[in-house]
This record gives structure tokens, sequence and C-alpha cells, in this order.
């Protein structure tokens, strides 16, 4: 194989999981569009939509790894959450992945385009105090946070997305979880979330060996590095640029439907 193709690949997957480890979503949300266009721009290779589903189950995986070795210390995790949401999550996507064999194209990008809108809305809700709650003082409603995110696994199930894009204003808005618990909790449901659909493209043959091995080893090298990078930066700064990547894929969603 080239050494364009690996580089390509390499340097996708570090951009996709440095900003998966410091903003605790997959990554598929940058890395989905970036497999898809780039390597068949540059002359690399050409994937089909399938295929960079495929290799993106895996990265996801990997790099919300990457991310959670870096937050296990200093009380970031919170299980509670994790196991609350994290079920919900699995329970909506399953259901929600079965029900859209039954939905027309138009319907499922709908379903996206209108969770992409709320996301986008509700992180620019003011979250004042937010970050001076102490960690082990967070309290939150167990029964909303399950409701909620079976809510959101319904949509992603849907449309295919792992849903951490919103999960986070849920956390940050509605459960006021502070940033950093926020980031790193959301990483380990987002690992959940992304067990079945890993499980479902390997027996299925979409994931392609190569770029998937290249894209195991970069996200455990970039996740950790960007989950370090967002331990450090200002939380205001990490909600403004969370806000920012969910609304461009607000905006990128509805021009499609448009």
């Amino acid at each position: 194989m080239e050494l364009g193709f690996i580089v390509t690949i390499f340097i996708i997957g570090f951009i996709g999981s440095f900003i998966s480890g410091m903003l605790g979503i997959g990554g598929a949300i940058i890395n989905f569009p970036m497999l898809l266009y780039i390597p068949a721009l540059v002359g690399v290779a050409h994937f089909t939509a399938h295929e960079v589903s495929g290799i993106t189950a895996i990265q996801v995986f990997f790099s919300t790894i990457g991310g959670i070795w870096v937050y296990r210390k200093g009380g970031f995790l919170n299980k509670t959450l994790i196991v609350y949401m994290g079920g919900g999550v699995l329970l909506g996507s399953f259901i929600g992945g079965f029900g859209s064999t039954h939905m027309p194209e138009s319907g499922i990008n709908i379903v996206y385009g209108v969770l992409a809108l709320i996301a986008a809305i509700m992180m620019f809700v003011p979250k004042k105090g937010l970050d001076d709650i102490p960690l082990g003082q967070v309290k939150f409603n167990k029964w909303l946070a399950a409701s909620l995110s079976f809510v959101v696994g319904i949509g992603a199930g849907i449309v295919g997305a792992g849903g951490a894009f919103l999960l986070i204003p849920i956390m940050l808005s509605v459960l006021k979880i502070p940033t950093r618990m926020t980031i790193a909790s959301s990483l380990a449901i987002t690992l959940i979330s992304s067990i079945g659909s890993i499980g479902g493209k390997i027996s299925t043959g979409q994931i392609p060996l190569l770029p998937s091995i290249i894209l195991v080893i970069v996200s455990l090298i970039a996740s950790p590095l960007g989950a370090s990078a967002g331990k450090r930066i200002n939380t205001k700064l990490l909600q403004v640029v969370m806000g920012i990547l969910i609304v461009a894929v607000a905006i990128k969603t509805w021009l499609e439907i448009l």
C-alpha cells in the first residue's frame, strides 16, 4: 500500500481522535466526511459510505478508550451517570435501529436534523456556576437522565450515529453536570454505545482491515493527547468549541435536507 495512503489515513484519524478525547465525542462526526471525501480527493483511495461507517466505528471505540484512560483518575468519570445514560442509549438505539427499516430516507434525515438543531440551541443556554460544583457533590435526576438518553438513543439508532453530540448538551444544560465530568462520562457512554455497532459492522464485513488498523494505532495515540489537552483548557473555551462543532453539524444537516 502506498505511503500516501497511510499518511492520509493517519492524519485524518489523528484529527478526529484528538478532538474526540478533548471534547468527549466519538469522533465520527469529524472522521466520517473526511474519510469519505479526502482520500478520494487526493487520489489514494475511494471508500464507500458503508466502509467509512465501519472504519469510523472502530475509530470511535478505540479513541474513547484512550480518552477514558486519561480521565480515569480525579473523579471525572461519574459511574452512576454512565450506567443510567449508557443503558438508556443502548436500549433506545436498538429500538431506533430496528424502527429505521420502516422509515423513508427523508424521514431519517429530518429526525437527525431536528436532534442536531435542538442540541445546537441547548449548547448556548447559559451555564452559570456549572463548573463551581465539586465533583464529589454532583447530583442529578437519574430517571430523567435515563429517559432523555433513551430518546437520544432512538434518534441516534435511526440515523446510525453515536449520539454523543446530543448527550453532551443534555448533561450540561439539563442535568447540570460540570464540563470536564461531562466530557469524561460522555466518552464512557459513547464507548458503550459503540460496542453494538462494531459487532454489526464486523459480522457484515463492512470494516476494511488496513485503514482500521491504522486508525486503531493513531486513536490510542491522539485521543489521550486530546484528553490531556482538554483537562488543561479553560472550561468556557471547551463549551464554545463544542457549541461551534454542534452548530456546524446542525447547519450541514439542514442544508442537505433543504
